[in-house]
């Protein structure tokens, strides 16, 4: 009987092991897929992060040309003569491109130069009122629009009169008074130099 009941056992605790063996295996089989699977995901990560790396490089080699490109049209017009414009204290009067910098926007305003000036500059034809524009552009937006301002529109040089926008309402002066210096930044790296108003 002792016998017997130990053969149970035994044929109990085999059975048991013969049912707990496929189990056994097909849990290692789902460890080693499950690590495999880590494997993959970091081998993509690695290799999306040195994609993306060089992209950035890219990146920053065409915006390192297109600064460069841009700093060679602007290295025409000549470097700007401070006797002819500090004597100016009002905006209106500012003949050389003038921004004016709010917390979302910025205004450029440019002189354009007369295109018939053989026949004496301005006249009732062609009256400099006429020919102001202000274009509303993006910070973002800033340099290209710049670039694009005709030479005869420099009449003091390269300077531009940065100022923040009077229409600013106290609670975006701060966010204004950013896009100001972001806007300097702009420029300087361009170099065109600065005259910040009300800074006289």
């Amino acid at each position: 009987m002792c016998e017997t009941s130990r053969k149970r056992r035994l044929l109990r605790g085999f059975l048991a092991f013969a049912l707990l063996l496929p189990l056994v295996v097909s849990a290692c089989r789902k460890e080693e897929k499950a690590v495999e699977g880590v494997k993959d995901i970091a081998q993509k990560t690695v290799e999306g992060v040195a994609q993306n790396a060089v992209n950035a490089e890219h990146q920053a080699q065409a915006t390192a040309t297109q600064l460069d490109s841009e700093r060679g049209q602007l290295n025409q017009i000549p470097l700007p003569t401070k006797s002819l414009y500090a004597g100016v204290r009002e905006p209106s009067a500012w003949a050389n491109p003038f921004l004016s910098v709010g917390p979302e926007m910025i205004t450029l305003r440019i002189l354009l130069p007369d295109t018939n000036a053989g026949a004496g500059e301005g006249g009732m034809l062609r009256p400099e009122g006429a020919r102001r524009q202000e274009l509303q552009i993006h910070l973002a937006d800033l340099a290209q629009a710049v670039t694009a301002i005709p030479s005869g529109s420099w009449r003091y040089g390269r300077v531009i009169a940065v100022a923040e926008s009077p229409a600013t309402a106290p609670k975006d002066r701060a966010k204004a008074r950013r896009n100001v210096e972001a806007a300097i930044q702009q420029l300087n790296d361009l170099g065109i130099v600065v005259d910040e108003w009300p800074g006289r």
